[in-house]
C-alpha cells in the first residue's frame, strides 16, 4: 500500500488506517477468551498483510481489552511493533469510575491524561506511543493543562506526537495555541452517509443544512497541515446493506457503489473510501472491520481512481438533492 508522510512528523503512514476498537469484542470486564484472541491475530495480520502500518485505538475500547489482546499479538509476533505506527486515544470516562454515582464525562485534566497513556502503554506492552488523541472535547479544558501533560509526555518518551479526535475549529486553534508542539491529527466521522463536513463546504450563503460543528474544519486542517482521518468511514456498513425503512437516497447509494465495483473490478468497500480518498485533503479512513475478507476488500480501495464525475455522482446520490 501507498505510503506517505505525516505532516509535521517523520511518521510514513499508510492511506488507510486499521481500527481496533472491536479487536477487544465485549464491553465489560469479561477476560479475554480465546476466540478473541484467535480473531484479534487473523485481523491484526491480514492488515499487515494488505500494506496497513496506522494501529488506532482508545483506552476505553472494550475496557481496555482492545488495547490488551493487541499488546499480545505484539508479543507473540516478533518484531512487528518496529513497523507499525501506534495511536491511541485518551479523554472519555465511563459511567461509574471512579465512584458508583459518577457520571459518563470527558476529562482533560493533566492527571487523567498522563495516567491514561500510563494505562495504554502497559496494557500494548510498548514503551511510546507513536500518537497521542485527546477523545472528545472536553468543556472543562484548560489548554495550559494539557499542554503540561503533552510536554511531560514527549519529554519523558511515552508519546512522539500528538492530535485530537471530533474537535471544530475553534477547539483545536484554542488548544494550539497553548501547544509547543503541533496538533498533527483530527479524527472526525466522515462517510458518504455522514457528508457534514464536505457539504459543509458547498452550503456557503444557502439557507439551512449546516451541521453542528462542521463549518470549515476541512479548510482548516489543510491549512494548518492537520492530517484528517475518518472513523465510520462506511457507516458501519449500512452503505453497502442499508437496513429495509432506509431512506431512498441510501438505497441508491448502494446500488450506485455496486454498479462502481463491478464496472472497475473492485470491492464495494473499496470504492466507499476511494470517494473519501480523492479528497484533496488526503482523509485517511480507518477501517474497523474484524473480518480479514473485509479488510482485504478494504485495501484495494488504495489501486482504485474515481473521476469528477463518479465522486460527484456518489455525492450527489448519498445527499439527496443536486449540488446548490
Amino acid at each position: 500500500m501507498e505510503k506517505y508522510l505525516l505532516p509535521n512528523t517523520d511518521l510514513e503512514v499508510s492511506k488507510i488506517a486499521y481500527g481496533c476498537m472491536g479487536l477487544g469484542k465485549t464491553w465489560d470486564t469479561s477476560p479475554l477468551t480465546e476466540s478473541i484472541r484467535a480473531n484479534a491475530f487473523d485481523s491484526v495480520i491480514s492488515a499487515i498483510e494488505n500494506g496497513i502500518n496506522f494501529y488506532d485505538h482508545a483506552d476505553i475500547y472494550a475496557k481496555g481489552k482492545s488495547e490488551q489482546v493487541f499488546g499480545e499479538v505484539l508479543k507473540e509476533v516478533k518484531g512487528i511493533r518496529n513497523n507499525m505506527i501506534i495511536q491511541s486515544k485518551c479523554g472519555i470516562r465511563f459511567k461509574g469510575s471512579p465512584n458508583s454515582d459518577s457520571p459518563g464525562r470527558y476529562d482533560f485534566s493533566y492527571e487523567h491524561i498522563t495516567n491514561s497513556v500510563d494505562g495504554s502503554l502497559k496494557r500494548l506492552g510498548i514503551e511510546q506511543l507513536d500518537i497521542l488523541l485527546l477523545h472528545r472535547p472536553d468543556p472543562l479544558m484548560e489548554p495550559e493543562e494539557v499542554a503540561k501533560a503533552f510536554e511531560e509526555l514527549k519529554q519523558n518518551g511515552k508519546a512522539r506526537y500528538f492530535g485530537v479526535s471530533n474537535f471544530n475549529t475553534g477547539q483545536l486553534a484554542l488548544l494550539q495555541n497553548s501547544l509547543d508542539q503541533p496538533i498533527v491529527v483530527n479524527q472526525i466521522e466522515i462517510s458518504l452517509l455522514h457528508n457534514h463536513v464536505v457539504n459543509d463546504g458547498i452550503l456557503a450563503n444557502q439557507t439551512g443544512g449546516q451541521y453542528a460543528g462542521s463549518s470549515g474544519i476541512l479548510d482548516y486542517c489543510r491549512l494548518n497541515n492537520i492530517l484528517v482521518q475518518a472513523w465510520s468511514p462506511v457507516a458501519q456498513g449500512k452503505i453497502f446493506n442499508p437496513p429495509l425503512d432506509a431512506d431512498e437516497n441510501v438505497k441508491d447509494l448502494a446500488n450506485q457503489i455496486s454498479v462502481y465495483a463491478e464496472e472497475k473490478e473492485t470491492s464495494k468497500e473499496a470504492i466507499a473510501l476511494a470517494w473519501l480518498m480523492k479528497h484533496p485533503i488526503g482523509i485517511q479512513p480507518i477501517i474497523g472491520t474484524t473480518n480479514p475478507e473485509r479488510i482485504t476488500n478494504s485495501c484495494k480501495a488504495d489501486e482504485v481512481t474515481l473521476s469528477r464525475e463518479e465522486w460527484y455522482r456518489l455525492f450527489t446520490i448519498a445527499r439527496g438533492n443536486p449540488v446548490p
